[in-house]
């Protein structure tokens, strides 16, 4: 997967690019990700990548031409798949949204900063905005890592094993159950009894239930829409009847 990520502060994504799982995915030619500043792209003669709102109002506005130019520029190059705009008025991002993301032959990622990007710029070369949530980030670069960690977790051959994205918070609809490594007992607390029996149908069961219960107690709109079978149905009524 070929991505490139657009930013006025390129130099923020060196160390994340190159560490852990990331690192060695990149080393290994199966992630390609490559940081592209914006401000060459300006014809202006001092390289300004913003200007005042029109309208008025606080702050600045990144200017259309410097992006438009660097999409298209990147285009040419062969960077495919959607342009994505990292916004806090975007679609929330979610694990389907990756999942499907990660199906692309790559992407365009792009970094607003100051008060936003003029929407001219959207209209001509941005396919879709994403927010990671209800909140503001003083710029697009830690919304850009997120989902460049989120996709390429599905990028075949990056995560060591292929069952690491198939029982994990969200793969079903749930958040993921507890998890537990030795030693048996640290400080008075003890793994529970039912993962140390063998028993893989029992563990199974068990760790159905606390993804239920978890989910139940923090994030319940989840239950909503997760696919759940009449077992899982009648765990979370006994769950309801203890709370009466």
């Amino acid at each position: 997967m070929k991505i490139a990520v657009l930013s006025l502060f390129p130099e923020m994504f060196d160390s994340f690019l190159s560490a852990s799982i990331l690192g060695r995915a990149r080393a290994e030619g199966l992630l390609d990700v490559r940081p592209v500043d914006i401000r060459p792209y300006s014809d202006k003669k001092h390289k300004n990548t913003d200007d005042y709102p029109f309208g008025g109002g606080a702050g600045m506005v990144m200017m259309a031409q410097p992006i438009v130019d660097a999409v298209r520029d990147l285009r040419a190059q062969g960077y495919a798949g959607p342009c994505i705009y990292l916004s806090p008025r975007g679609a929330p991002l979610t694990q389907k949204k990756v999942v499907a993301l990660s199906a692309q032959e790559g992407m365009i990622l792009l970094c607003g900063h100051y008060e936003g990007v003029d929407q001219r710029a959207i209209d001509l070369v941005v396919d879709e905005e994403i927010s990671l949530g209800d909140f503001v980030l003083t710029g697009g670069e830690v919304a850009a890592m997120a989902l460049i960690d989120a996709v390429a977790r599905y990028v075949p051959g990056v995560l060591g094993s292929g069952e690491s994205t198939e029982e994990e918070s969200f793969s079903d609809g749930l958040l993921e159950y507890p998890q537990y490594t030795r030693p048996r007992e640290f400080r008075g607390r003890e793994v529970p009894e039912v993962l140390l029996n063998g028993n893989h149908a029992l563990i199974g069961r068990w760790r159905r239930e606390q993804a239920l219960r978890l989910t139940r107690e923090r994030r319940p709109e989840l239950l909503e829409t997760a696919p759940l079978d009449k077992k899982d149905r009648a765990f979370l009524k006994t769950l309801e009847e203890k709370e009466e």
